[in-house]
């Protein structure tokens, strides 16, 4: 890996402002990337064995802003670390508020604002997506520290969500534009969270004062169903930055992104409209297979994969780079926290 020593208060964005740091500062870590790339993720790691990264973190808060704005990927590497008392201080250095998990995803609490990963077999592939973007607000800032590599796979992909848009078919990335995406969940009628799980709520009304809330549509099925319909835009302008970036999880939605023998599964047990889950243009006509074959042919080239290390820490700016997981043996543990709460009001 090639390294440069860091030096902060450098940025390609005029909004951030330059903030004078010590020569110490400076010297503290390395800047580099990893073997066979030249772009995301940047590599900080220790340029001297007594580096306290937490403390690090928090006295150079712009130059890490900085670098996540030009990379959207930072890789923490090397640096002493106990990953359980000192995870959440380091996060909590970079953002004032840590996100509180909504239940929208069967995952586990580990201690305070910090999680497990989302639970889904190891033997498939989580798709790249940009996390909670189907909601009206999601989080800025996402961290994955990894405790235990698995045994083989188990990576973290990511794929930088401004080269996404650029790469897009331009007549299919017009339609996103144009029509923007529809997210359809169906709760209690089979597979999946109930909506009691995922609003944290056994109230219908609270229920209602949320999606009225977060610009949700619903409907009350049956005897304890719940559907809602979510209309959200795929192409976003960071105000960060006045780049354009591809914002979506349509690839978690849409049921030509499912293995062809779950497709078939779901199919012969849901009719469309009873579905899980599912997506759609944003008027409700059909995203044919074809156009989501294209868009995750895109996020395919583009991503970049390396094998987790343990006490890895992996920092993401949840507009500018999608991440994945691939799939994975033996047993693999991950921390994770979100924070710097933004929405599609903040965004263009």
């Amino acid at each position: 890996m090639v390294r440069t020593v860091a030096t902060s208060g450098l940025s390609p964005f005029k909004s951030i402002t330059p903030k004078a740091v010590s020569i110490r500062n400076r010297e503290q870590v390395t800047t580099g990337h990893l073997d066979g790339y030249e772009g995301a993720p940047l590599v900080i790691e220790p340029a001297t064995h007594d580096v306290d990264l937490v403390e690090w973190a928090h006295s150079n808060r712009d130059f890490v802003e900085s670098k996540l704005l030009q990379y959207g990927a930072l890789l923490f590497r090397n640096f002493r670390f106990r990953p359980l008392p000192d995870f959440e201080r380091f996060a909590g250095s970079l953002c004032t508020e840590l996100f509180k998990d909504n239940g929208e995803h069967p995952r586990g609490t580990v201690n305070g604002n910090v999680y497990t990963p989302v639970f889904y077999p190891p033997d498939r592939k989580v798709l790249w997506h940009n996390e909670n973007s189907f909601n009206h607000s999601w989080p800025l800032k996402i961290w994955f520290c990894c405790t235990q590599p698995a045994a083989q796979g188990g990576e973290t992909p990511i794929a930088d969500s401004r080269k996404v848009y650029e790469l897009i078919d331009p007549a299919i990335r017009q339609n996103f534009i144009e029509k923007q995406v529809m997210y359809v969940r169906n709760y209690g009628e089979g597979l999946g969270l109930d909506w009691q799980t995922v609003f944290k709520t056994t109230s219908r009304t609270e229920v209602e004062k949320f999606c009225a809330h977060n610009f949700v549509d619903f409907e009350w099925k049956g005897k304890d169903g719940l559907k809602t319909i979510s209309v959200r835009p795929a192409v976003v302008k960071y105000p960060k930055t006045g780049e354009m970036c591809w914002f979506t999880q349509a690839q978690h939605w849409h049921t030509a992104c499912l293995d062809a023998a779950t497709r078939a599964a779901l199919y012969s047990i849901y009719r469309e409209e009873d579905l899980p889950r599912a997506c759609y243009y944003g008027d409700g006509s059909t995203i044919d297979d074809a156009t989501m074959d294209a868009i995750l042919a895109v996020y395919a080239k583009l991503e970049v994969a390396f094998k987790w290390q343990q006490g890895d820490i992996m920092m993401l700016d949840n507009v500018l780079a999608a991440h994945a997981r691939n799939s994975f043996s033996g047993e693999r543990k991950l921390l994770v926290a979100m924070g710097e709460m933004s929405s599609y009001s903040q965004v263009g």
